[in-house]
């Protein structure tokens, strides 16, 4: 049974989907608008962005949804902590990649064709293999110190967010074609 954290998390989160998409305006508009946030954080000093997205979604900053949802002996906690920085630090690296494969999607939107877009997707499925491959690299890790059952608790927990930010963006950015499609016969790019 889900914690009610997770559950609160999920029917804010479900709130601020249907908010959102009664609220939904041009796509085109979102997309430059999501790649410029995503890239910010990509250069920027902070991860302000990066907390200000995990909180719209939970209502607060990433560790203390994990220090609510995991539930941790002392003995074990400050070991769990050390690998938890360890695994942000390289969980942000490949955020990072995520925000250059979506400014390259935006930067080529407009003319995109077959060999361009199948270069995207493919970038783009090599990116999940290597965060599936990251995952992976981290239960092992997190399994050794806290015992699978809490890692895996832990993994569940991160795909919950991960896809939940997925979910973000990708509402954000159009389907290829979808623009061409919501414009009037005759109307240029």
């Amino acid at each position: 049974m889900r914690s009610s954290v997770v559950q609160n998390s999920k029917l804010l989160f479900e709130n601020k989907i249907i908010n959102h998409l009664k609220k939904k305006t041009m796509k085109k508009l979102n997309l430059i608008a999501v790649a410029f946030l995503l890239s910010a954080s990509l250069f920027g000093q902070s991860n302000k962005e990066d907390i200000d997205l995990i909180q719209s979604i939970f209502g607060k900053e990433k560790k203390e949804v994990v220090k609510q949802y995991m539930t941790l002996p002392d003995a074990q906690s400050a070991k769990f902590w050390s690998l938890y920085d360890a695994y942000e630090t390289e969980r942000k690296k490949l955020g990072h990649e995520r925000v250059k494969l979506i400014e390259d999607y935006a930067t080529k939107y407009e003319k995109l064709d077959s060999k361009t877009a199948t270069d995207l997707t493919t970038k783009k499925l090599a990116w999940v293999s290597k965060y599936t491959a990251f995952q992976q690299k981290y239960l092992t890790k997190f399994s050794a110190i806290i015992g699978g059952l809490q890692a895996s608790k832990f993994i569940q927990l991160e795909d919950y967010i991960e896809n939940c930010i997925r979910l973000m963006i990708q509402e954000e950015i159009p389907f290829i074609g979808e623009l061409d499609k919501s414009k009037a016969p005759g109307q240029n790019p």
